[in-house]
């Protein structure tokens, strides 16, 4: 009886499985036929064909899986680069399209122009006709005010607002007003940031003779001399606290004087008030106020009050607004110098801060309360 294989099998002993598959899906004949010819059970073809099939169809998922690796890697590296661009662009994003524009030309990131444009909502059309556009005189005035704004932010330690910045700018002859500036600062991303520690430094548990409140929460005077405030407060460093004292002329709200020591006892009072004394010579009846702290209902300090004719003020207990003044000048000393660095040693503190009493406080800083004008300024021109 003839064989049903194909002519090339004259023998079933040596036929291997994937002949046998191979035979039974290509010669034509049924599986019964194959299996018979074989020798082999039915049940064992079909398994051996279904493997076979399993087989030839891992070569086709593994290239699948594959490419949807590779696709999925290709979205999230475009999902970083989108995200970094749209970290380094911050406000930019709610800026005019002119800003958005500049920075889409100077960014040297990996996203294409195209993908930075529909990232910040313009067009490639409207980028290209906006690099061929001269600037207009509006555009070049902004750049103007902007570089005066940089440099006067430099110069302001980082602390001047839309107000002081607005007055600065007009000063130096540029006639700008508030929303302008306020607009600039914000395309541009120039703002304060502050942040801020506590520590108590009002020590009014003692039994030392309390004063009357002579100030009564008025800070005003008609002259240099008249009404003098003081204070202590703290900066903390990493070889721990450092306090500062301060005697301020409510005239002009000049530091008078002022002292650091890393410990908060009487003499470093003392010695804050000792250099205001030695600087004004003040006549009899100025008016010196402070709170209820030990340092200043101390015996040697008001005995030193007493020998130069001072009236002597004190704030109500636990009321922060009877010495507002001296409490307005720490705040913009730590929001424009303390709170801004990472301080290292005690002696890194006192230069800074006589550099910024001596160099920007008292010389340079403009108050609302004085015109807009800074302390010396406001002497000399009374003067």
């Amino acid at each position: 009886m003839p064989s049903g294989l194909p002519g090339n099998y004259t023998s079933l002993t040596d036929v291997t499985k994937r002949d046998a598959v191979r035979i039974a899906l290509t010669s034509g004949l049924t599986r019964p036929q194959v299996t018979s010819d074989l020798g082999v059970g039915l049940s064992t073809l079909g398994k051996w064909i279904r493997s076979m099939s399993d087989e030839a169809k891992a070569p086709e998922c593994d290239g699948d899986l594959l490419r949807e690796n590779e696709r999925l890697r290709k979205e999230n590296r475009i999902l970083r680069e989108e995200r970094e661009a749209l970290k380094k662009a911050g406000s930019v994003l709610r800026g005019s399209k002119a800003v958005k524009f500049r920075f889409i030309a100077s960014y040297r990131g990996t996203p294409s122009r195209s993908r930075l444009c529909r990232l910040m909502g313009v067009t490639d059309r409207g980028l290209r006709a906006w690099r061929r556009r001269p600037p207009s005189i509006r555009q070049r005035r902004d750049m103007v005010i902007l570089a005066h704004i940089r440099d006067q932010h430099r110069l302001s330690l980082g602390s001047y607002g839309r107000p002081r910045m607005t007055e600065e700018l007009n000063e130096l002859g540029l006639r700008v007003g508030q929303r302008r500036v306020g607009r600039l600062r914000r395309q541009n991303g120039i703002r304060i940031i502050r942040s801020r520690k506590f520590k108590r430094t009002t020590d009014s548990d003692h039994a030392f003779n309390i004063a009357p409140n002579l100030l009564q929460q008025d800070f005003m005077a008609s002259g240099p001399n008249q009404k003098w405030a003081g204070d202590i407060t703290y900066v903390w460093t990493r070889e721990g606290w450092v306090y500062l004292a301060v005697i301020i002329d409510l005239y002009s709200r000049r530091v008078i004087g002022w002292t650091i020591s890393n410990r908060m006892k009487q003499d470093l009072a003392i010695r804050a008030l000792n250099m205001a004394v030695a600087l004004r010579r003040p006549p009899p009846g100025c008016i010196h106020h402070t709170d209820r702290g030990s340092q200043y209902c101390a015996h040697e300090y008001r005995s030193i009050l007493r020998r130069h004719g001072f009236s002597v003020s004190m704030s109500g207990k636990g009321n922060c607004y009877d010495n507002s003044a001296v409490e307005s000048f720490f705040r913009s000393l730590k929001a424009e110098l303390v709170w801004r660095r990472d301080w290292h040693t005690r002696r890194d503190v006192e230069i800074a801060l006589f550099e910024y009493i001596n160099g920007f406080y008292n010389p340079r800083r403009r108050h609302s309360a004085l015109g807009w004008k800074s302390p010396v300024a406001f002497e000399n021109k009374a003067a």
